[in-house]
C-alpha cells in the first residue's frame, strides 16, 4: 500500500510540474493556447498571471516531492492543498479541473490514510 501511496503522489507531483511548465513557459505558445482554449491576445495579456499560477503550482509539486522525506503529515498537507486549490478551481474557472487536479490528490490523500 505504501508504494501505491508514493506512486499516487510522485503522479500529483508529475502533474503540477507539467502545470508549472504549461503556465510559466507555453502559455503564449500554440501548445500552450491550445490546451488552455486561449486567444493570443488573450493569452499575452493574462501571461503574468499565468506564471505566477505556474510558481504556485510548481511549490505544490515541490512539497509533494519533499514530503517523501518529510513524512505522512507533510503529505496530507500539499493533498489537501492540491484538493481545495482543484475544487476552487473547478468552482471559478473550469469543471474538468476537478477531475484532473482534486481526484488524483484525493485518490493519493486516500491511499495515504490507508498505508499508515
Amino acid at each position: 500500500m505504501r508504494l501505491a501511496a508514493n506512486i499516487a503522489i510522485a503522479f500529483v507531483a508529475l502533474e503540477h510540474f507539467g502545470f508549472l511548465v504549461l503556465e510559466m513557459f507555453l502559455w503564449t505558445k500554440p501548445t500552450g493556447r491550445r490546451i488552455f482554449g486561449l486567444s493570443a491576445e488573450l493569452a499575452q495579456s493574462s501571461k503574468a498571471l499565468a506564471a505566477n499560477q505556474g510558481l504556485y503550482n510548481g511549490f505544490l509539486a515541490a512539497g509533494l516531492v519533499w514530503s517523501f522525506f518529510a513524512g505522512f503529515q507533510a503529505a496530507v498537507f500539499f493533498l489537501s492543498c492540491v484538493i481545495v486549490a482543484g475544487i476552487f478551481g473547478a468552482i471559478t474557472a473550469k469543471r474538468s479541473i476537478l477531475w484532473v487536479q482534486a481526484a488524483p490528490a484525493a485518490v493519493a490523500l486516500i491511499l495515504q490514510f490507508l498505508a499508515r
